[in-house]
């Protein structure tokens, strides 16, 4: 194949790289499997248009983007459009989507699984036209998020320690709100504290990632309305992967449902694979199954790393 490689060198894990050597070893490794791979370094305000060219060009197979959950997100929905094959390699905080796929989160032995893999299709799930490869979220999740975002963190560590002290933050506060749903057959309304809406069914791991990325149905997950103690017992349990037994959680399977957000506030906002964007009063989420072709890496005998 023939395959252009995007690395946002802002991205935690290529901040402290020489990506002109990495690009050569990239070369190197895919031109030992037969296919022919050119590798583009850009800034992470160019990281989006430098995929979206390399996505339209006749000259290209498929598109590798290296970089955190946003922008292998925002890739993916990019590469969906175009109809051509993803392939990513884990350069973020928490690299989930990686994680499901099972590349291999060290980025040098990514590079070899990525080489030696085979293309596939996986399920691209949808919120209001926008593509999302792992999580939509209201509440509590975009809280947090909005909270990390105004600290100040120059690492992958510092920015996992930033999410701590947000977590904290956050509880003195739980956000509590009302919200209508249509989905499973059923419409209710509810006051919660948060959403999430996983593609594919979220597994009980420590670090939860869909148990499937082709079984066709979003994991809706509702937090009941919590207390500053309630919310930090939640963020226990999601930590020790014992969160589905939380009184405080109810879920749900559906391949469609519709939000509807009576009181949201101008300024609400949502959070999309770790990235914030505006809520909107009435949000449908679908999934779309074996809509996205991706490699799916080789599995080698190295283990990979954990962080």
């Amino acid at each position: 194949m023939r395959i252009a490689a995007i690395l946002n060198r802002d991205s935690g894990t290529l901040r402290t790289m020489d990506l002109a050597a990495f690009c050569r070893e990239a070369e190197d490794v895919f031109a030992s499997q037969g296919h022919e791979l050119t590798c583009q370094i850009v800034g992470g305000s160019d990281v989006l248009a430098a995929i979206k060219d390399a996505a339209h060009s006749a000259d290209n197979d498929a598109v590798i983007a290296a970089g955190g959950d946003g922008t292998i997100s925002s890739a993916a929905g990019i590469a969906y459009e175009a109809g051509k094959v993803l392939g990513i390699l884990p350069a973020g905080t928490m690299n989930l989507f990686a994680r499901a796929l099972g590349v291999p989160l060290d980025i040098h032995q990514a590079l070899r699984a990525v080489a030696e893999g085979e293309i596939g299709q996986v399920d691209l799930a949808m919120a209001n036209g926008r593509p999302f490869v792992h999580q939509f979220g209201v509440g509590i999740h975009p809280r947090l998020v909005r909270i990390r975002d105004g600290m100040v963190y120059r690492s992958r560590v510092g920015k996992m320690l930033a999410s701590l002290r947000a977590i904290a933050a956050a509880a003195v506060n739980p956000p509590r709100f009302e919200v209508t749903h249509d989905g499973a057959g059923e419409r209710k309304q509810l006051v919660v504290s948060g959403i999430a809406v996983s593609n594919n069914r979220l597994d009980d791991t420590p670090v939860p990632v869909p148990e499937t990325l082709d079984g066709g149905r979003l994991g809706v997950y509702f937090a009941d309305t919590v207390t500053t103690g309630e919310l930090l017992s939640l963020v226990v349990d999601v930590l020790t992967g014992q969160w589905r037994a939380n009184p405080r959680v109810s879920e749900l399977e559906t391949d469609r449902i519709v939000f509807h957000f009576p009181k949201r506030k101008h300024d609400s906002h949502a959070v999309i694979d770790g990235e914030l964007i505006k809520l909107d009063r009435e949000v449908e989420v679908k999934i779309l199954p074996r809509a996205l072709k991706v490699i799916v890496p080789a599995t080698l005998d190295a283990p990979t790393a954990e962080i």
